[in-house]
């Protein structure tokens, strides 16, 4: 089952990362002072990523695909992988519409 893992990084910024239900790291999140902030973004996730407007899709320098996921005001609220072709990345964003609805939350 997919779900939200908390973490805390070397700074004490609250970070969540959403996996799918083999492990797989399918979105990562900025930094959030405060873990009800983490928890908002979270929230910002589900809802989101249901609207596919919201994924912003680009190429890095090297040439590999990712993508970001914006909120409603164009702030990004997580961003993929580097993927080796656009087909991987659009399964990465197939993934994060199907799992973030209904991932659990972990810490």
């Amino acid at each position: 089952m997919a779900k939200f893992e908390i973490s805390t990084d070397k700074r004490g910024e609250f970070r969540f990362n959403l996996k799918a239900g083999n492990g797989q790291t399918i979105l990562a999140s900025e930094g959030y002072k405060a873990r009800a902030s983490c928890l908002n973004g979270i929230e910002s996730v589900r809802k989101n990523s249901q609207d596919d407007s919201k994924f912003e899709r680009l190429v890095s320098k090297s040439g590999q695909p990712y993508f970001n996921l914006k909120a409603t005001n164009g702030q990004i609220i997580g961003n993929s992988e580097m993927y080796s072709s656009e087909s991987g990345m659009e399964n990465g964003i197939a993934s994060v519409k199907k799992n973030a609805p209904e991932a659990e939350v972990v810490e």
